[in-house]
């Protein structure tokens, strides 16, 4: 499959080394003879989420190195760095190997699921505008050609709590929201429904609360931009109420 259709005006794509989807490896069977008879009715999968991640590292050519060297077994399909450039590096229709083992609303297997973007930052920077830029043209395009729905662009963060915190609470979740990328909302915030439990509402949202505590830490670096695990406030909760119910909403 050849890179998505984005104007080379816009954008410059890289090829990496897994630029075409791996190949699908037949089953070890050593007692019975295989009989391959392939048939047509199949499918490619189609994404239904974006996960993005920083890359920890100084320099894109770090995390090059990294995302396409086997012996990691770690991949993203885009990388974009500092610069603005956008490195495409696996097919779109393949699994990546970007989320590791992760939850979101119902969904335990988000690289089954997603499209993993690399954003080159080591995580205590702000983020360059050049790389934002590109991001958000290429956020509309796969919005665009997927159908993604905006509530399912997420952090690494948001589907890993506890184990990882990219990108980091200097991202810029309001902006990418406003463009169309992701929950957000504005106080004043309506009521929160009386009696709901902490772990009820971050569950309801999307988040695995397995660990509670990493779950707050999480939704509060993203919504909130603040690393801070303490048990959820009147605040907190009217945040959560009014996200569940554009959630909702967006699913009628």
């Amino acid at each position: 499959m050849p890179p998505p259709r984005l104007l080379p005006a816009l954008f410059a794509i890289v090829l990496g080394a897994c630029a075409s989807p791996p190949r699908t490896s037949l089953p070890i069977l050593t007692s019975l003879p295989l009989i391959q008879r392939p048939s047509p009715n199949f499918g490619v999968r189609r994404p239904n989420f974006v996960i993005i991640h920083h890359t920890a590292d100084d320099a894109a050519e770090g995390s090059l190195r990294t995302l396409t060297n086997p012996k990691f077994q770690v991949s993203s399909h885009y990388l974009i760095g500092r610069d603005g450039k956008l490195y495409y590096l696996v097919d779109e229709l393949a699994r990546a190997w970007h989320a590791g083992e992760s939850y979101w609303g119902g969904t335990t297997d988000l690289n089954s699921a997603s499209i993993g973007i690399e954003l080159d930052n080591n995580g205590s920077e702000p983020f360059a505008e050049p790389m934002i830029d590109t991001l958000l043209r290429l956020l509309e395009d796969l919005k665009t050609r997927y159908k993604i729905p905006t509530a399912n662009f997420l952090g690494h963060g948001d589907i890993i709590p506890g184990r990882k915190v990219d990108p980091s609470s200097l991202f810029p979740w309001r902006r990418l929201a406003t463009s169309g990328f992701g929950l957000w909302c504005e106080p004043p915030y309506p009521a929160a429904a009386v009696g709901a439990s902490d772990a009820l509402m971050l569950s309801a949202l999307g988040y695995d609360v397995t660990n509670l505590r990493a779950a707050t830490a999480a939704f509060r670096r993203r919504f909130f931009s603040i690393e801070n695990e303490d048990p959820l406030n009147a605040d907190d909760h009217a945040l959560l109420q009014c996200l569940i119910d554009r959630k909702r909403e967006q699913q009628l």
